[in-house]
């Protein structure tokens, strides 16, 4: 016991670095996402309040909570992609639509950055060979960067 409480301090060290040597964990990856993919609240806004061009197919992949205080209006809600259960009914949603159908994912529990469900979500559609996705960066929470600007919500189910 005595050897390995001597060297605690260099295990602890060495623990930290493998740590940040790690590859980013999922709910870290959204960063991952070209920003070619990306679509930001103003321009979503401007293209659901557009006459013209086709209309995409807006889908919830956070939390339940979330979406019953308040999602975009028209929006559909599949649940948590970082779940099984979740990816599977994306996957159910989505198959039978063309693969260049116009979608737009997003989720807005938390920071872009620390976002548990657009990665998956995106691995999902990139493995349904899907090629008009965007997802909708929301750089705080969709309360701050959706709901207090007044964009479009309903509420409840």
């Amino acid at each position: 016991m005595k050897v390995i409480f001597q060297h605690f301090p260099i295990l602890l060290a060495m623990g930290l670095i493998s740590a940040a040597l790690a590859p980013a964990a999922p709910a870290q990856q959204a960063s991952l996402i070209p920003s070619s993919r990306l679509i930001r609240p103003e321009e979503l806004v401007a293209l659901l309040r557009s006459s013209t061009g086709e209309k995409p197919l807006l889908i919830q992949v956070g939390s339940h909570v979330l979406y019953s205080q308040a999602h975009i209006a028209g929006s559909e809600y599949i649940g948590p992609a970082s779940s099984a259960t979740g990816q599977q009914q994306l996957r159910q949603r989505l198959e039978s639509l063309p693969r260049k159908k116009f979608i737009v994912i997003y989720c807005g529990c938390c920071p872009w950055s620390h976002c548990p469900n657009i990665k998956p979500a995106n691995d999902v559609l990139e493995a349904m060979g899907f090629t008009n996705v965007r997802f909708l960066y929301i750089a705080n929470n969709f309360g701050t960067d959706w709901v207090d600007k007044g964009y479009p919500v309903a509420k409840g189910d």
